[in-house]
């Protein structure tokens, strides 16, 4: 099927990208500080609309299932809520971290915004009521998935957090005004459901919670996936697998020719929709690939980008795969500006059965 660049360039490294719940508006932050807006015109096409102007680097992106309102965070601390209405873009503070707020998702079932920051908290919003909690996490936060019952964080120190949505929400009593009143403002103590260490052994980038909300999967900077269960009887077949790895040679210090293996991190993870058992992993490699996570099976490696693979999105109904390309510094060039010719956002229109699982192999 067909693969689209989108026309109206970012100047710095792509951080998100977000399909509204009805796939007609595409929403793209970067860390230029500015919010991407394309529509979809009637040819299937997403188009530019307008750029939505940021105080600092926007980090992370969320809809409501009302597809005008979105949430953003980023380095500004603030958790934005944003009205899309014409020509006017209001925005609203739900609340504030006390530093960079790096993760933001939505819960249409229990309709709360969640964000996770670099303070090592995680504020939830009650958008029924007003209500804001703010809850002191173990450790810094590095990734937030949700499902209808549960919120996934991950930390820098490996542990993964799983938290009872219905429970967030009961804590949500003072709004955001009234903790500003108070000389101290309340801090809720972690009351997961679940708390484990991660299956993989170096630092996650990225985790996705699977469609039918019976697991997870998270990545890692070291080129593995772990994919587990919520249950604990359905956890014994959790596994990890190794990707987005590149086999070469280096020369060693005889001047002989020797194989090196090149490992990238999965900077992203997405679920397919409608295959509700395969997935998408984007490396630092610049390589996308769908996996089947209930054969263990790769169903499809697409060619390599021209750089790092930075974030992932599925439209809702499955036909769109949105991808963000920027360095992502593995060349070891983190102290240069990003080279503006390789930030890109691809769209890939998939085939109706292209992200179909694979039967698992027959025993032999």
């Amino acid at each position: 099927m067909s693969v689209t660049e989108l026309t109206q360039p970012l100047s710095d490294v792509v951080s998100a990208a977000r399909f509204s719940p009805d796939g007609q508006t595409l929403l793209v932050s970067s860390w230029d500080t500015d919010i991407y807006v394309y529509n979809r015109d009637d040819k299937g096409a997403f188009a530019f609309s307008r750029k939505i102007r940021s105080t600092a680097p926007v980090l992370d992106l969320a809809w409501n299932a009302n597809g005008t309102t979105f949430y953003a965070v980023g380095l500004a601390q603030q958790v934005l809520q944003y009205q899309l209405d014409g020509d006017n873009i209001p925005h609203t503070v739900l609340s504030v971290h006390d530093s960079g707020a790096c993760r933001i998702r939505y819960s249409a079932k229990h309709n709360v915004v969640i964000s996770i920051a670099w303070d090592e908290t995680m504020h939830i919003h009650n958008l029924e009521n007003g209500g804001v909690s703010r809850m002191a996490l173990s450790g810094k936060p590095v990734a937030l998935a949700l499902n209808d019952d549960y919120a996934v964080v991950t930390l820098v120190n490996r542990k993964v957090y799983v938290h009872d949505l219905a429970t967030l929400k009961s804590q949500c009593t003072q709004t955001f005004a009234q903790q500003q009143q108070e000389e101290e403002k309340p801090v809720a103590r972690e009351s997961p459901v679940q708390l484990r260490e991660s299956s993989l052994k170096f630092l996650t980038r990225d985790v996705a919670c699977m469609p039918d909300g019976k697991g997870f999967v998270c990545s890692s900077i070291e080129g593995r996936v772990g994919v587990e269960w919520f249950d604990k009887e359905d956890n014994k077949q959790m596994y990890a697998f190794k990707c987005h790895r590149e086999k070469t040679t280096t020369v060693n210090e005889k001047g002989e020719s020797v194989p090196l293996d090149v490992v990238f991190p999965v900077n992203a993870v997405a679920f397919h929709p409608v295959h509700k058992g395969s997935f998408a992993t984007g490396g630092g490699d610049g390589v996308v690939a769908l996996w089947d996570a209930n054969t263990k099976r790769r169903i499809k490696q697409y060619q390599k980008l021209p750089a790092s693979v930075a974030c992932l999105e599925f439209s809702a109904d499955g036909r769109y795969l949105a991808i963000g390309v920027s360095p992502g510094f593995e060349d070891g060039k983190e102290q240069n500006e990003p080279d503006q010719s390789l930030i890109k956002v691809v769209i890939r229109e998939l085939g109706e059965s292209e992200a179909k699982g694979k039967a698992a192999k027959e025993k032999s």
